[in-house]
């Protein structure tokens, strides 16, 4: 991480403030190495967001534990000169069967696996001092190998490390906004961001990570919050595929809507969100603590209050309630809209808006926001980075900021 670059409590997202809070309370850092993992910044940095977010109580700080004192072992009587003779032999015996041991397991490595380990394991008992008073040249002579192979081999190690450590810098640094940020979108980014020195392919890259345990694992969750049992009117599927199928192929011709559903640490939320189907740019989105139209609504305002086209516009959704309910329906008459749903309860028929609602949930909204108003805070900084920062496959890696403005 950049240590010359200065941070504020601003450039740190509530999502990864609340990451960072699960990390050390379920006890896998402690406060101190997410601090040096993340490049945080300031000495209390971490334990102020234990205290405002954490679900324990840190008032009194950290705890630190002390060092458990040795036992006190009983004064042993000296051996004989005989009984320190046959102690030594059975030592020695012992070393030489254990010595013995080891050599067949690497042979049997090497021969049977094609498995070298000779020069990395040199490396790494030397670097180590793990055998006191051993000398490379000794070391070199047990493994069979020369003196100038095994410095060679050190320097190209060095040289991978110092790189391997440099691109971790890289990805940490993205995933401070983007906790699970692909490895393909990583490379993109790193092969457009940063100078040739720090570059690395593909398969290198998935292999540094996973390394170092930093490959994202897909989530899954599905919650129902569409009722599509009502007696409010439904309308055609524009997009369905047939002769009369709408293609979206430039912005703004095509919204797409959906609700999905976010817990709270008190309660529940919903985010309403509007998409548009070609730039996959979110032009408008509401957090709120019902399923009522009134709530719902206020996400498509929004995104026409921002809009700049004038040509025709289809807004498709599902046949939940709330979109086929009057007052849904005379926000489209009054803006010239033309309304668009799924032919029943069938989520491929809306598979766009599902599948933007998939990447807030897994990317983004990770961690349970204390209440209404840290949920409000946590997706209006996801949505933001999702527009501006993230790199989109099906837009060949572009931002749906990009795409929306280039047209």
């Amino acid at each position: 991480m950049e240590s010359g670059k200065r941070r504020s409590q601003r450039d740190y997202t509530l999502a990864f403030k609340l990451s960072v809070v699960d990390q050390v309370e379920k006890g896998e850092l402690s406060y101190k190495e997410a601090q040096r993992r993340y490049g945080i910044q300031g000495r209390s940095t971490v334990l102020v967001w234990l205290r405002k977010y954490g679900r324990q109580d840190w008032s009194q700080g950290a705890s630190i534990r002390e060092p458990r004192s040795r036992s006190m072992t009983e004064p042993t009587l000296p051996l004989t000169p005989e009984q320190r003779i046959k102690e030594l032999e059975e030592q020695l015996a012992l070393s030489n069967q254990k010595a013995q041991f080891f050599e067949a397991v690497v042979n049997v490595l090497k021969n049977d696996y094609g498995v070298s380990v000779g020069k990395k394991a040199t490396r790494q008992v030397l670097s180590q001092g793990q055998i006191q008073g051993l000398s490379i040249t000794r070391a070199c002579l047990f493994m069979g190998i020369s003196r100038q192979a095994y410095y060679q081999r050190n320097r190209a190690f060095d040289e991978r490390a110092r790189q391997d450590q440099e691109v971790m810098d890289f990805v940490l640094e993205k995933r401070r906004r983007q906790p699970r940020i692909g490895t393909r979108k990583l490379h993109y980014l790193m092969s457009v961001e940063v100078g040739a020195s720090v570059r690395v392919g593909r398969d290198r890259l998935f292999s540094i990570l996973r390394n170092a345990r930093k490959l994202v694992v897909r989530k899954r969750a599905y919650h129902k919050t569409t009722d599509s049992h009502h007696r409010f009117r439904r309308h055609p599927n524009l997009l369905k595929a047939g002769q009369e199928q709408v293609v979206a192929n430039r912005p703004e011709q095509v919204w797409v809507a959906d609700i999905t559903y976010l817990p709270t640490q008190e309660s529940v939320a919903y985010v309403s969100l509007v998409t548009d189907a070609y730039s996959r740019k979110i032009v408008g989105h509401h957090v709120h603590e019902s399923l009522h139209t009134e709530s719902v609504i206020k996400a498509m305002e929004k995104a026409v209050g921002e809009r700049r086209s004038t040509l025709p516009l289809i807004h498709h959704s599902d046949r939940g309630a709330q979109y086929c309910s009057e007052l849904y329906q005379r926000l489209h008459a009054s803006h010239g809209v033309r309304c668009s749903m799924t032919d029943g309860y069938d989520c491929y028929q809306n598979a766009l808006a599902e599948r933007i609602n998939g990447i807030l949930k897994t990317e983004f909204l990770l961690y349970r926001p204390k209440n209404l108003a840290d949920a409000v805070k946590m997706v209006d900084e996801s949505v933001l980075i999702y527009n501006g920062e993230r790199p989109h496959l099906s837009l060949k890696y572009k931002t749906p900021d990009a795409v929306h403005r280039a047209f």
